[in-house]
């Protein structure tokens, strides 16, 4: 992660104990049981993260077909992938939209009022997705923000930038690496990272 966009060392454990807290007067007051948080996070670990949306790009890489259909309606694309689990249209991901890496374009996901994220095929957004110095500076330099990210993009590349809100949640289907013909889809899906489909990074090489 590049340093721009650095947090204090203690952040995580200070964030940590306000949780906790919270948590406690909560339970306290009846709202939620001491079962509820655990839940949410069982949900994240095991159902909605970012290998729901490894699995739809590793099949859209395989299935051009596929792939169509997932830019014009992406939640009736990933509707066709029984494998998945229940709840993908649910809770933000009611409106996902995705885009397509490709010869001399790069997409860039944003959000520049918040921190809207398509959790079903993301899983939660990292802090740096949240921080106002990202949103405000991917939306005006995004070449010059993709290359702190260790992604530089050619001067011959468009690079095109989504702002992901309430009424639309983007992903982006990263371009498929070269040398992978043969590859089964448990072993594509392997090489697309979180990032990737933000668009701060391209997919793993095999």
């Amino acid at each position: 992660m590049t340093d721009r966009f650095h947090h204090p060392d203690d952040r995580e454990t200070r964030s940590a104990a306000r949780v906790r807290a919270l948590e406690a007067l909560l339970i306290e007051k009846g709202i939620i049981t001491s079962r509820t948080v655990d839940t949410v996070l069982d949900v994240f670990e095991t159902k909605m993260g970012p290998f729901n949306g490894a699995r739809i790009v590793a099949h859209a890489w395989v299935d051009p077909a596929f792939k169509t259909r997932l830019i014009e309606d992406a939640p009736a694309a990933i509707a066709e992938m029984t494998d998945l689990p229940e709840g993908m249209a649910g809770a933000e991901g009611e409106h996902m939209r995705a885009v397509a890496n490709g010869e001399g374009v790069h997409n860039l996901v944003i959000c520049t009022l918040c921190s809207c994220y398509p959790w079903p095929v993301l899983g939660l957004p990292p802090y740096w997705y949240k921080d106002p110095t990202f949103r405000s500076r991917a939306a005006r330099e995004p070449r010059a923000v993709l290359k702190e990210f260790g992604l530089t993009v050619p001067d011959s590349t468009e690079v095109k930038v989504w702002d992901s809100s309430a009424q639309i949640r983007w992903f982006v289907v990263p371009e498929r690496p070269a040398g992978t013909e043969g590859m089964s889809e448990s072993e594509l899906a392997a090489l697309v990272t979180p990032e990737s489909m933000m668009g701060v990074a391209v997919a793993a090489s095999p």
